[in-house]
């Protein structure tokens, strides 16, 4: 996210810009966008790119419920000098990667091989003849990936949204990863607010553990209520965040990372230049409630894994 005034003539521009090209963006996508898993509920999985690679026999099928790791980030894009050493420095050992601005473009294609990273993509448009949007990427196969797409009011360019659900070893419920980009051009809150609530709609029967992390715009006390609210409602906790290192706008940090019936470990904010955000690591564990039985017993957590 670059520019967050509420400038009519800025946003009148930009729609002047934009408004072509991206409706031609989407007509080229829609063609070659594909989806292997069913989703689960009313998402949208018509414009999302999967790579789902084979599970070699030394590799889990199951995420280890006492050492789930998250890397939480918006990359720019990766417009940025030194984007990608970055990358493959923060997103090695995490389980989970939840993207926002990915381009896929050769580059990032091959940063995810090398980590054998299973991912999504939930393209919002192209962005120098590649998908861009919203990815999440893992260490194992999502059980079901969906999405949501929902069209900024003013430039019309599209924000993207992606559900996934994987497997815990020993735990009956799957774990809910939900990846958001928040609509940002907007002069009041009620497109937003309308986001946030088809999200709510999209997750709100999920009974298992859940994360919910992304770039959520939040740079207005308004939109930070709509989004405390989506928390309360889904019984999610925010990170205690101890140092200052997440971006801010007009005073308001708008990367957040919420969860529900996991143990936040460990977590940091790592501060860089290669993208205007900063990105967001956790190490969580499930709470002992979701296990089954003896199947799964307490594990010393590697303090070098994360």
């Amino acid at each position: 996210m670059r520019l967050y005034s509420p400038s009519l003539p800025l946003i009148l521009s930009l729609m002047l810009v934009t408004g072509v090209s991206v409706a031609a963006q989407e007509r080229m996508l829609s063609s070659s966008s594909t989806a292997t898993h069913s989703a689960r509920g009313d998402c949208d999985i018509n414009q999302i790119f999967e790579n789902s690679q084979a599970l070699t026999d030394n590799e889990m099928s199951e995420l280890d419920p006492n050492r789930i790791s998250l890397l939480n980030w918006n990359i720019y894009k990766g417009k940025r000098d030194d984007w990608a050493t970055d990358f493959e420095r923060y997103s090695q050992k995490h389980d989970i990667l939840t993207i926002q601005e990915a381009h896929l473009d050769d580059e990032l294609e091959d940063l995810l091989e090398a980590e054998h990273q299973n991912w999504a993509l939930n393209v919002a448009f192209n962005y120098q003849d590649r998908a861009t949007g919203v990815m999440t990427a893992s260490a194992i196969k999502p059980v079901a990936v969906c999405g949501q797409r929902t069209r900024e009011p003013w430039i019309r360019t599209p924000k993207t949204s992606l559900i996934a659900y994987y497997p815990l070893a020993g735990v009956d419920e799957d774990l809910l990863v939900a990846n958001v980009h928040g609509i940002n051009f907007t002069l009041g809150a009620k497109a937003y607010n309308r986001q946030i609530e088809n999200l709510y709609d999209r997750i709100k029967h999920h009974d298992g553990p859940l994360i919910l992390a992304g770039d959520f715009n939040t740079w207005s006390e308004k939109r930070l209520r709509i989004v405390e609210r989506l928390a309360r409602r889904l019984g999610l906790a925010s990170l205690d965040y101890t140092n200052h290192n997440r971006t801010s706008v007009f005073g308001n940090a708008i990367d957040h990372v919420f969860y529900r019936g996991l143990e936040a470990v460990e977590h940091d904010t790592w501060q860089v230049t290669s993208s205007d955000h900063n990105p967001t690591r956790v190490r969580f564990r499930i709470n002992r409630y979701y296990l089954v039985g003896d199947g799964v017993s307490a594990q010393v957590i590697d303090e070098n894994n994360c």
